[in-house]
């Protein structure tokens, strides 16, 4: 793991935390670490305990959904600067996507039980953490409903992005 002052550093550089103070910066840095993930590693699997969200600092992460009988279908492909996992944040705490390494990954990992803690005791951390992701809550979900919608053909998806544009 890195020295607590590089992991400031990278959560400074990192666009989703830009221009955070610092004291609520150095709470941050109390949960995370540095990870690398091989290809074909999972960060996170669906169903299974949301426990942490990451900063992905290089590679690429393919967001993944099970379909039965069927190779899995990748929703989204994610990589270097955007910010993987809101499941840590919503209970119960369980991941509702794979998400698989497509290449090699380097993220900077953040305990989602060690951060829900110190949101707790510090509404200030809290707030600035949620500002930050509700809105990507938000896209994500929109992204994957478009995304199922187009499983289950063109005409359907389309008639959805028709009808949201003249909205």
């Amino acid at each position: 793991m890195g020295q607590p002052h590089d992991l400031g550093n990278i959560i400074d550089e990192h666009p989703f935390f830009k221009g955070i103070d610092s004291g609520l910066r150095d709470l941050l840095v109390g949960c995370a670490a540095n990870e690398r993930f091989e290809v074909g590693e999972f960060l996170a699997r669906e169903g299974r305990p949301a426990d942490k969200f990451y900063l992905l600092r290089a590679g690429q992460v393919a967001v993944e959904v099970d379909v039965p009988g069927k190779q899995p279908v990748v929703l989204e492909t994610m990589g270097e600067g955007e910010v993987l996992g809101w499941s840590w944040v919503v209970p119960p705490y369980v991941s509702t996507f794979d998400c698989r390494a497509a290449t090699l990954v380097r993220a900077l990992s953040f305990d989602g039980k060690c951060l829900r803690a110190k949101m707790e005791n510090d509404p200030a951390l809290g707030y600035e953490v949620l500002r930050r992701f509700v809105p990507m809550m938000g896209h994500r979900l929109a992204s994957a409903r478009l995304q199922i919608l187009d499983l289950y053909g063109p005409s359907v998806a389309k008639a959805v992005k028709s009808k949201k544009k003249a909205g």
